[in-house]
């Protein structure tokens, strides 16, 4: 398996040129924070993901986790790396200072978290579900609450998770059963959870759980759900750790990919009931939760980034060292990389991502943004948020399963074989399109909740800044300009579609909604990698190429242009013209 390389000159070129860094540091919260203390922050990232994490990710798929009464004991050397993580202060980096976070901007730690994500993506999912536990804490709870659980949480030495899913209750979590029963002060918790990624370890002292269940007098659905933090041990008034509470792991899943996180079955109550607490208001748990989740959404996309960064560095070393074949124009013994086919096939990968990157890494930008001293400019970022979270989520992680794949194709026969640590990265991709809300649930929040419900102001606002790079799409970028338009001409017509056709036929859209979301993605990415290209071409001409990093900028965004934008005709037609084979088929015949 070959060494990781954090992408630290990639992630800084991104932020600075797509997530809006100079304007995130002009912010007065981030008046500290200079670019240089950026680079060396991610620098120094990026050594520890790559001489830290990254190489326990083969061992922890390997060995996987033991669990035994209730006890799951993680794979050799992932306690203590996580220790090291915590002691130097990674996990609190975004973080509030107030609760002892570093208060850097989200972008910084995002970047950061690509590259723990990269090393070992089982390993990055503790840390990612603590830091979203540990806001929808801060943003609901009682200050009583966040005092005592926050500093634990947002420095590491306590882990989160949460708790949503159970047996017959998968995404309905309209038909949850976790009962909570008031005592006093407190709550009883008697019920069962699935899926929860690490529910039960041996790397911290203390776990958070935040838990959806119903009170007694709860209304039906999802109006009458609650959220309760529910410590695996109480915690006494000073911060100490008191008695263990009501719950266990009962077992854990045994699962295609991220072998190295464990995924729990927990359980609430069987010796009376679990003590937890109420966050905020009774009945609003869903409304809370979602902070939580929209927060794992975008890390999950960002996770597609991760683990397609990681397959294309593999797939890259592979090629350059493995001699197969007379490539054209080459003596015997030349690498498969000068096979044309690799080189298509590398390209496909590295423009993918260049292209995954940037969208994550603008709507991180755009995150901090709406949180600036400025209303106006913070009401419109938020929007943007709002908007192209669930593309992010979705089409970053279905483009992961392609570059995942494609990266055990360039390994030809080797990349079946286990020992080679390719397939490790597909089979870990694979997870990604489906928790935290599948991909068809993330492009029916886009086309109802994003698109129909403002009646596609926010879509066409976006559509309407992209359009304004493509009169600088000239010369070698004219293949780019050419294709983007024709791009952001079929998007907005799927968009004039949804808004014309969901009040009367809501369900023809949702038979389209997957599709319209790949054409989002696909054109938001053409529009993100011709800002790139033309951001590299500008500062070619004022200071010169060096290595020529900025011109392989301006050839994967016309490689782009050729093989991934033209995917957009496609989607348009089925998302506006396929659902009749949808919803016409027979029942009878599946």
């Amino acid at each position: 398996m070959t060494a990781f390389e954090a992408p630290v000159r990639d992630a800084l070129f991104v932020m600075n040129e797509i997530g809006n860094l100079p304007s995130v540091l002009e912010q007065p919260a981030h008046a500290e924070t200079t670019p240089e203390l950026v680079a060396t922050i991610l620098e120094e990232a990026g050594k520890f993901a790559a001489g830290v994490i990254a190489p326990l990710n083969a061992v922890g798929d390997r060995e996987g986790n033991k669990w035994a009464d209730g006890v799951v004991s993680t794979a050799p050397g992932v306690a203590s790396a996580y220790k090291d993580f915590v002691e130097n202060g990674w996990n609190a980096l975004g973080s509030n200072p107030e609760f002892g976070g570093q208060g850097l901007p989200h972008l910084v730690s995002f970047a950061a978290t690509e590259f723990w994500t990269g090393a070992n993506m089982a390993w990055s999912l503790c840390s990612l579900l603590t830091l979203g536990a540990a806001l929808a804490v801060e943003n609901h709870a009682s200050d009583d609450l966040k005092s005592l659980y926050l500093p634990k949480m947002i420095s590491g030495e306590w882990t989160g998770t949460m708790n949503l899913t159970e047996p017959q209750a998968g995404s309905d979590l309209a038909a949850i059963r976790t009962r909570a029963v008031p005592e006093g002060d407190v709550y009883r918790i008697t019920g069962t959870k699935i899926f929860i990624t690490w529910g039960e370890h041996d790397m911290a002292e203390n776990i958070v759980h935040l838990v959806l269940a119903r009170l007694p007098d709860a209304p039906p659905g999802v109006k009458g759900i609650s959220l309760f933090l529910v410590p695996k041990f109480l915690v006494n008034p000073d911060g100490s750790l008191g008695e263990r509470n009501d719950l266990i792991c009962s077992s854990i899943e045994h699962k295609l990919g991220i072998h190295g996180s464990p995924t729990a079955v927990m359980s609430y109550g069987d010796k009376g009931g679990a003590i937890g607490y109420l966050v905020g208001e009774a009945n609003r748990g869903l409304e809370y939760m979602f902070t939580m989740m929209n927060h794992a959404r975008l890390n999950v996309g960002l996770e597609g980034v991760a683990v397609s960064e990681r397959a294309y560095q593999q797939a890259r070393d592979y090629a350059k060292e493995r001699v197969q074949g007379r490539p054209i124009g080459q003596a015997n013994g030349a690498a498969i990389i000068h096979h044309p086919d690799i080189r298509r096939m590398l390209l496909d990968m590295k423009a993918r991502i260049d292209a995954m990157r940037a969208l994550s890494y603008y709507v991180a930008g755009q995150m901090d943004l709406a949180h600036g001293s400025d209303a106006g400019l913070a009401k419109a970022a938020a929007a943007r948020v709002d908007l192209l979270t669930p593309v992010a989520k979705g089409w970053c992680t279905e483009n992961s399963q392609i570059v995942t794949s494609i990266g055990v194709q360039i390994h030809g026969g080797v990349g079946f074989i286990e020992e080679t640590g390719a397939a490790q990265h597909m089979r870990d991709a694979r997870i990604t399109t489906i928790y935290e809300g599948t991909t068809g649930i993330q492009a029916n929040d886009l086309v109802g909740r994003k698109v129909a419900r403002d009646h596609g102001a926010a879509a066409l606002a976006l559509i309407d800044e992209m359009k304004s790079v493509l009169p600088g799409l000239d010369g070698q970028l004219a293949p780019l300009g050419a294709g983007l338009a024709e791009g952001l001409a079929d998007l907005e017509r799927a968009v004039g579609f949804i808004l014309s056709t969901n009040d009367a036929e809501p369900g023809v859209v949702a038979a389209g909604a997957v599709p319209f979301l790949h054409l989002f993605g696909t054109v938001a990415g053409g529009w993100l990698v011709a800002k790139l290209a033309l951001s590299a071409r500008e500062t070619m001409a004022a200071k010169g190429d060096g290595d020529g990093f900025l011109s392989s900028k301006i050839v994967l965004a016309r490689h782009y242009a050729r093989h991934v934008l033209p995917h957009a005709r496609a989607y348009l037609i089925a998302a506006t013209e396929g659902a009749d084979s949808t919803l016409g088929y027979d029942d009878r015949h599946f």
